[in-house]
């Protein structure tokens, strides 16, 4: 494999080397403490924009296969790992994972010591970086590329991730109860299969689609989906979520999750350097019982921005005692920070289907 390196934007250097294309990149790194999962993670539009370092060692082990894809390509900026499996042990493989990176462009790098990059996200929060095979560029003139890059404050990337035209969800339930419109702002495909597996006829509609067209295909109910980003400047979405609620059930998750909030009048901030990976404790605020979520989001609601005449926490993060969910007291309308389809992660949260399910039915 040729030498490529990892340069942050405050000029520090990993040398490693060069797996699935080799063209330079530049996106926000980001660690996500996911054992298993990576194609999952690599497909994901939330992660859109980012270079994600995975701090489980070993990646590759069981190649990848077309049906776990959470959307049509890779969406990630770029991969780093500690150690790249080039052969695949896993009967169901169809390719490893260099060569999938490498037909899709992704640029990836190994032999990086992510235990200590990821030691330095958490102590300086997540920052731009470049993967680069060219070692006839300086870094000084690299460095000066990568702080001309966007911020991931203030960007909107969900319009860069969303469908140009509405569709139907291919997978349907043998026994349709409920009709369900689902916002693409970078939706997961496993959100669409659980929300199959609980009886819901699925139609996914482009962000800017208005709240009058959804209710006018008379919905039983309106899932505001994941997505990249800063929620903030995705005003046209938050627009639209006003018009929806009180009129249509609502299911928030993650940054649909954010996106509710800043409807509701809430406020959203960055994290230092967020939340990814399939361990994170949520404890649910009602029962006690604490679930293990997979989670991937770099901004939070802020809980004291909410009125809570309007607005009723149900979950809490147990690590930052970040906002991890709520609904509203009056409306119809739940929203979660995490991931509940768990993919990849604990199966602890497929119940909030079900209770979005008995929203629409109520």
């Amino acid at each position: 494999m040729p030498a490529a390196r990892l340069i942050l934007e405050d000029g520090t250097v990993y040398n490693g080397e060069s797996f699935g294309s080799t063209e330079n990149t530049i996106g926000e790194v980001v660690f996500n403490t996911s054992l298993t999962g990576y194609q999952e993670i690599a497909t994901d539009p939330s992660y859109r924009f980012q270079i994600v370092t995975m701090t489980y060692p070993h990646i590759g082990n069981y190649g990848v296969e077309e049906t776990v894809e959470q959307s049509g390509q890779p969406q990630v900026a770029g991969f780093v790992v500690r150690d790249v499996i080039e052969e695949p042990s896993s009967a169901h493989a169809q390719a490893s994972l260099s060569d999938y990176f490498a037909r899709n462009r992704v640029s990836a790098i190994a032999g990086i010591d992510t235990r200590a990059l990821t030691r330095k996200i958490r102590t300086e929060g997540a920052m731009r970086g470049m993967i680069s095979s060219d070692s006839k560029r300086d870094v000084d003139s690299i460095v000066a590329e990568v702080r001309r890059a966007p911020s991931m404050s203030g960007l909107d990337l969900v319009h860069r991730v969303t469908i140009e035209r509405a569709y139907e969800f291919e997978e349907r339930p043998k026994d349709a109860r409920r009709k369900v419109a689902v916002y693409d702002f970078g939706v997961k495909r496993d959100i669409l299969r659980q929300l199959t597996q609980v009886g819901c006829e699925v139609t996914v509609y482009p962000a800017k689609t208005s709240a009058e067209e959804i209710l006018r295909t008379k919905p039983d109910g309106v899932v505001l989906s994941n997505g990249p980003g800063d929620p903030e400047p995705v005003t046209y979405a938050q627009e639209a979520i006003r018009r929806l609620v009180g009129k249509v059930p609502l299911f928030g998750i993650c940054l649909g999750h954010q996106l509710l909030g800043l409807a509701l009048g809430g406020k959203t901030y960055k994290l230092k350097f967020g939340h990814r990976g399939g361990n994170h404790p949520v404890k649910h605020l009602q029962s006690g019982r604490v679930e293990i979520t997979s989670q991937n989001h770099g901004f939070a609601v802020d809980p004291d921005s909410l009125s809570e005449n309007d607005v009723e926490f149900t979950h809490i993060n147990l690590n930052d005692q970040t906002l991890e969910g709520f609904r509203h007291r009056r409306e119809p309308a739940i929203a979660v920070q995490y991931h509940p389809e768990a993919a990849p992660g604990p199966h602890d949260s497929f119940y909030l289907f079900g209770e979005f399910f008995e929203l629409m039915s109520k």
